[in-house]
């Protein structure tokens, strides 16, 4: 193979790769150098990018990572039905989540978000909804994973239908009732027909979890 020939192959396969990666549907989220894309609504100082990671740590209440892409003026990007994987780990003793069908509303002093759901991830002795908890839906009592190694989450909302897998074993399988009637203090926690936001928790400040690898596949 002559010198010239070798860029015009490295070129193509490039080219083929890329393709390739359009092709399967997957987006990536999060483009392992800085947080371009990604939008806190509280204490932005809380997020930071290490080693090619997410850092989530909370410098005072809690502070959410809203996945913008490029849409202007900060609004989210809404994702229906879709597949969501990303992998976590955390530092410590710590708590954290991931939401989806979400928004920026967070109207109590710790600024909890109100709207969508939570997946748990938490490796605290103190709280007892444990990771892959559909949080306050349906709790594990148990965790299925070693939170201080990377583990592979996996939501997935199809429909009325969520399902939340660690490391590919499927741990939630839950359909939203019709007309589902939440408790006042989670009123908002259904699924919304529009869609609504993807988004990181930074729970308080002895908490650290980090993220990487965060893909999405928008499904019919």
């Amino acid at each position: 193979m002559t010198n010239t020939s070798k860029p015009i192959l490295t070129l193509f396969c490039i080219l083929l790769s890329a393709t390739a990666w359009a092709g399967d549907g997957w987006q990536n989220l999060f483009n392992g150098k800085d947080l371009t894309g990604w939008r806190a609504n509280y204490y932005p100082d809380s997020w930071s990018v290490v080693d090619g990671t997410i850092r989530a740590h909370a410098t005072a209440e809690s502070s959410h990572l809203f996945y913008v892409g490029d849409k202007p003026n900060g609004e989210f990007v809404p994702f229906t039905n879709f597949v969501l994987e990303l992998s976590a780990r955390s530092e410590g003793s710590s708590n954290s989540g991931v939401f989806f069908h979400t928004g920026y509303q967070a109207p109590n002093a710790k600024h909890h978000l109100a709207d969508g759901y939570e997946v748990q991830l938490n490796s605290t002795e103190k709280e007892k909804r444990k990771t892959g908890s559909l949080y306050a839906v349906v709790d594990l009592p148990q965790s299925p994973v070693d939170e201080s190694q990377w583990f592979r989450v996996r939501i997935t909302v199809q429909g009325k239908h969520i399902t939340v897998q660690l490391n590919d074993k499927t741990v939630v399988d839950y359909t939203e009732p019709e007309n589902v009637e939440r408790p006042p203090e989670r009123a908002g926690r259904k699924l919304n027909p529009a869609g609504g936001a993807i988004a990181l928790q930074g729970h308080d400040p002895s908490s650290t979890f980090y993220f990487k690898d965060i893909r999405i596949k928008r499904l019919p």
